[in-house]
C-alpha cells in the first residue's frame, strides 16, 4: 500500500509526455543527469561517506 505500481508509473510518463512533448524530454533528462552527477561528486568530495557507521562501546 502506498507504493507506485506499473499503472501509476505509466500514467506519470504519459502526463510528462503531454506536458513537455517528445522533443523536450531528452533535454530535461540530460539536465537531470548532470544534476545528479554533480550532487554525487559534491557528496564524495568532502572525504566522508554517509554509509560508514561508528559503533560506540557501552560504558560499564
Amino acid at each position: 500500500m502506498g507504493g507506485l505500481g506499473a499503472p501509476e508509473i505509466i500514467l506519470i510518463i504519459i502526463a510528462i509526455l503531454l506536458l513537455f512533448g517528445g522533443k523536450k524530454i531528452p533535454e530535461l533528462m540530460r539536465g537531470l543527469g548532470k544534476g545528479v552527477k554533480e550532487f554525487k561528486d559534491a557528496q564524495n568530495s568532502d572525504g566522508t561517506t554517509a554509509n560508514t557507521v561508528t559503533e560506540e562501546k557501552p560504558k560499564v
